[in-house]
């Protein structure tokens, strides 16, 4: 029997429990002939088959207080999923149960079952980093490693993966220019990581997340510390790296969501009440709360 993704995934090495992104074996390009061009004059993401993910009856608590409760979605492959609803519908953490982050909070659990491409992350004898190496986390505020040049931040993972010289040098080239920012930087490759703006530290970011080839991106809400310039330049990455990876982004706006999202969810009070492509979320939503939240009328 063929080995399972995440047992393979583990035998690759172990990952850096500081750092947001996770560090899975590199995968081969899609058989496809589409390609995408990042901004910034990078070079082409080939398309990739892109990987499922589906929460059944998820539950999530602190301590006693259960706060997630009985969700059951579906990320589609290959697509953005917006994750919409006021402050305090759990929206945070949703994103944080799929890669096994919520664990990481004193007193906290998870019930239920995260599956990729049908495995469970939760089943027994999974290990945890192994689950954060295939589902890579951006967070909201941008969060470079402080003592690391620019280089070394996008490298960090790979040389954990084991992977060294010529091969890493390509990969974290590739991966500055597949977030547009190889223009931005490559004669200063040397300079600290935490010198750039703020727009450029969180495509710097997303650049070390996509340099060990994730199955997964989560972003909880990447943009929401930056100004509609770098935001729009975030949106436009995020608009690429779909035709390769699944993606799930939390955002708080709206019009956001609407530019970005294949499909939108609404969460409120820790439960999914509508879960439909954008556009009729936005235009023809089937639950008077999801009307009442896209209009503004509450939240």
């Amino acid at each position: 029997m063929p080995e399972s993704q995440l047992d393979t995934a583990r035998d690759q090495g172990g990952a850096d429990p500081a750092s947001s992104p996770s560090v899975p074996p590199a995968r081969p390009s899609g058989s496809g002939s589409r390609a995408a061009s990042a901004p910034g004059g990078s070079l082409p993401l080939p398309p990739a088959a892109g990987h499922t993910v589906t929460l059944e009856r998820l539950n999530a608590y602190y301590g006693g207080r259960r706060t997630i409760r009985d969700v059951d979605l579906t990320f589609a492959p290959n697509e953005v999923t917006a994750l919409i609803g006021p402050s305090g519908s759990g929206k945070s953490t949703v994103v944080r149960c799929i890669n096994r982050m919520h664990e990481e909070i004193p007193a906290a659990r998870a019930e239920g079952r995260v599956l990729l491409d049908g495995e469970d992350v939760y089943g027994p004898g999974v290990d945890v980093t192994t689950v954060r190496r295939v589902i890579g986390m951006v967070f909201q505020k941008p969060n470079p490693f402080p003592t690391m040049s620019i280089f070394d931040n996008v490298a960090a993972g790979l040389r954990l993966a084991g992977v060294r010289g010529g091969e890493m040098r390509e990969r974290v080239h590739q991966a500055l220019r597949a977030v547009g920012l190889w223009d931005e930087v490559s004669d200063r490759l040397g300079s600290p990581g935490v010198g750039l703006s703020g727009g450029q530290q969180q495509r710097l970011c997303i650049a070390r997340t996509i340099a060990v080839e994730p199955e997964v991106i989560l972003m909880d809400e990447p943009c929401s510390a930056l100004d509609p310039i770098a935001t729009l330049k975030i949106e436009e990455l995020i608009d690429e790296l779909k035709v390769r990876y699944t993606i799930v982004i939390v955002t708080h706006n709206m019009q956001q969501a609407a530019r970005v999202a294949d499909s939108t969810a609404f969460l409120l009070d820790g439960e999914l009440v509508e879960h439909a492509p954008t556009e009729e979320i936005f235009t023809n939503p089937k639950d008077e709360r999801t009307e009442r939240y896209v209009t503004g009328k509450f939240g």
